[in-house]
């Protein structure tokens, strides 16, 4: 027998096992007994770098999140301490209060003197920002500075000292009462409204912006040369950024009529401008941009508690994006001379202010009131076929009207206005007693003791106010109808009519302002 060379391999002792599985017929190859081998190379690289990416990503993301949360200061959304309860600031209906302050504290003591660096400071700026649910429109009303309007009861959140009410007073002063929580609650109450978030800026906000944008374009009608606010354009339109800026929207003496209601219509102006730039050049899509002017704002920002997420400012920026700049309508509050300083201060001029409250608590589209309001939203819970109980009307308890006392409490600050109601009330056949007073407010009411919801059903009726507008309360013996600025005049109630020049202008529209004449 011929013995292999001594050079040759012996048998691997897997093969030999490999082939006698192999010979067996029971078993196919024994494929399953050869060698493992590694991942191939590629793979372990691959997965390397993936992970190195992820955690670059976590690493970069967590790094933004906790700088811009660092950067903001916050505050209390209300001084009354009332929960605005659950919201989805992605998709529901919001509305911000963007004010800003003129303290002169910290950056901004080149501004003034140490004297208005105490305290809170007045709200010189105050804007409503109104994003629709679908995202469709914006609105951005603003209030002037010298309404007159009721201020209700505030409790200070530093120092817990509850401010009486001041039922005529400038509307700027509320901040300094007990800070910004104390002026969303006066808006509420003024508008019927519930403000969701509000945040406030001081001047040095509008500076850094305006740098991190790289500038805003406006335009003025003729030249400014204004020493107070030390603007200096020439007319048409000019880049201001930094100190330019500012004065741009601080300037009162430089433009139109002098008073703050021209300056309005400039920081209207701006704001469209920039609405314009950020779009065209994509900011509000662009991450890293959108970060930087984030970083850049949020270091100058007082936010309520609800809206100290850095996750939430950028979801607000990108739902802007998807607005159409001819959707977005700059309205400022009606107003006209007040009774009590017609030289110095302002009122809401009734009944267009009323409307307009009207339009904002029902969502209405501002650029063109009479489109169809959109439909609400189904219930997640809501079964896809009504059940019998959902479609049948509810009952009202049969009533005498005739014993039923009934008062109108006139809230529309209107002089007569109650009695305008108590004589066709009277004429329908209700037992109407004695008017009573009442603090203006936005939006009519009537409310009944737990005896009276039938004769509140018929009130109602009679003056065509919704049943949605119906509060059962046990501080009132009968009826009693709170009619508010909604509902100045006539005695039925009316659907929103809105003056016709009730959006100054949109995001679309390019605007010059006009420079003081003397």
């Amino acid at each position: 027998m011929t013995k292999p060379p001594h050079a040759a391999r012996r048998a691997d002792p897997m093969r030999r096992k490999a082939r006698a599985h192999a010979a067996d017929a029971k078993v196919h190859e024994a494929r399953h007994l050869t060698r493992p081998s590694g991942a191939p190379l590629w793979v372990k690289i691959t997965a390397w770098v993936v992970s190195v990416a992820l955690i670059a990503v976590l690493g970069f993301a967590g790094y933004w999140y906790f700088r811009l949360q660092g950067n903001l200061n916050t505050a209390p959304l209300t001084a009354s301490g009332r929960d605005k309860g659950s919201l989805n600031d992605a998709t529901d209906r919001l509305q911000i209060l963007i004010m800003g302050t003129d303290t002169r504290d910290g950056k901004n003591k080149a501004y003034g003197t140490s004297d208005q660096s105490s305290g809170y400071g007045n709200s010189d700026v105050m804007m409503l920002l109104d994003i629709s649910a679908d995202n469709q429109r914006v609105s951005m009303v603003s209030f002037p500075r010298d309404l007159v309007v009721s201020i209700p009861q505030c409790t200070d959140p530093k120092t817990k000292q509850v401010k009486a009410p001041r039922p005529d007073a400038q509307i700027n002063s509320a901040m300094s009462e007990a800070g910004p929580g104390c002026t969303v609650d006066t808006i509420n109450k003024l508008t019927g409204l519930e403000i969701d978030h509000f945040m406030m800026a001081d001047f040095n906000a509008v500076k850094e912006l305006s740098n991190e944008v790289g500038g805003v374009e406006v335009c003025v009608n003729a030249p400014i040369d204004d020493p107070d606010s030390r603007l200096k354009l020439p007319a048409g339109k000019s880049l201001v950024q930094g100190d330019q800026a500012l004065a741009f929207l601080r300037n009162r003496h430089g433009v139109g009529d002098g008073s703050d209601i021209t300056r309005i219509k400039s920081q209207q102006q701006f704001l469209a401008s920039l609405a314009r730039k950020v779009r065209s050049d994509g900011t509000l899509t662009n991450l890293p941009k959108l970060l930087g002017i984030a970083d850049t704002v949020t270091k100058n920002l007082t936010v309520d508690e609800g809206l100290a997420n850095p996750q939430t400012l950028i979801t607000i920026a990108q739902r802007l994006q998807k607005v159409d700049l001819a959707k977005v309508a700059f309205v400022t509050v009606p107003w006209e001379p007040s009774v009590i300083n017609p030289t110095a201060w302002v009122q809401p001029k009734e009944p267009d202010a009323g409307q307009l409250f009207k339009a904002m608590r029902e969502g209405i589209d501002l650029t063109n009131p009479n489109a169809p309001k959109p439909k609400p939203k189904p219930s997640a819970t809501a079964s896809s076929t009504p059940s019998a109980t959902a479609t049948k009307k509810p009952t009202v308890p049969a009533v005498d009207q005739s014993t039923a006392p009934v008062t109108v409490a006139n809230a529309t600050g209107i002089e007569g206005r109650s009695e305008e109601l108590n004589t066709f009330l009277l004429a329908k056949g209700f037992l109407v007693q004695a008017a009573v007073p009442a603090d203006t407010s936005a939006k009519t009411v009537v409310y009944y003791s737990s005896a009276y919801r039938g004769a509140a059903v018929k009130v109602a009726t009679a003056l065509g106010i919704p049943q949605a507008q119906l509060k059962a309360s046990a501080d009132i013996l009968g009826v009693q109808v709170a009619v508010g600025t909604d509902f100045t005049s006539g005695t039925a109630y009316q659907t929103v009519q809105l003056p016709k020049d009730i959006v100054g202008q949109t995001a679309a529209d390019q605007t010059c302002a006009t420079a003081f004449s003397g």
